[in-house]
């Protein structure tokens, strides 16, 4: 039997993988109806304002609705970014891509990588950065403090994993 990997290039498998994105609570069809509503509103609001003849007032809605709109096309945009932390035995990477969709990466050897934990008594775990040979790189930042917890738990026992057992083939 022959153990060696026909394909060096290719990533082991991994034993955590983890994408972690911001959370948006109003999804498309919330969105819709929002902006239905804002339209409603505003297009009611503006009919009353032209009747007594103020019709500028009327072009100001109409305005207010795309402000609206711009604002909330803004905020998904934003939602493009994404976190992806992927262990494996031998590497540990940290990927962030921003709204362009620019990717950033980390990567550290998990047997000298460690996790820290800022905390505090009112609010929880704060924050977790991955510290190895001086480098420092934060994760998680989008998650609550609970989620942060939960997450927390799951690598930590990961990178134990990835320490001491050997990989699978």
């Amino acid at each position: 039997m022959d153990d060696t990997n026909p394909n060096p290039d290719a990533p082991a498998r991994p034993i955590f993988k983890a994408v972690i994105t911001p959370h948006r609570s109003l999804s498309a069809r919330g969105f819709f109806a929002v902006m239905a509503t804002v339209a409603a509103v505003s297009f009611v609001s503006g009919m009353v304002f032209l009747s007594i003849g103020a019709w500028p007032v009327f072009g100001f809605f109409g305005l207010d609705v795309a402000l609206v709109w711009f604002a909330f096309r803004a905020n998904y945009r934003s939602a493009r970014v994404r976190e992806t932390v992927w262990l494996s035995h031998d590497t540990l990477r940290i990927e962030r891509m921003d709204v362009r969709g620019r990717r950033r990466r980390a990567e550290f050897n998990p047997y000298w990588a460690r996790l820290e934990v800022e905390r505090d008594d009112e609010f929880g775990m704060l924050s977790l950065t991955v510290v190895s040979r001086g480098i420092r790189e934060r994760v998680g930042d989008w998650l609550s403090p609970p989620e942060r917890e939960q997450f927390a738990g799951a690598f930590s026992k990961a990178l134990h994993d990835a320490r001491n057992t050997l990989p699978s083939r």
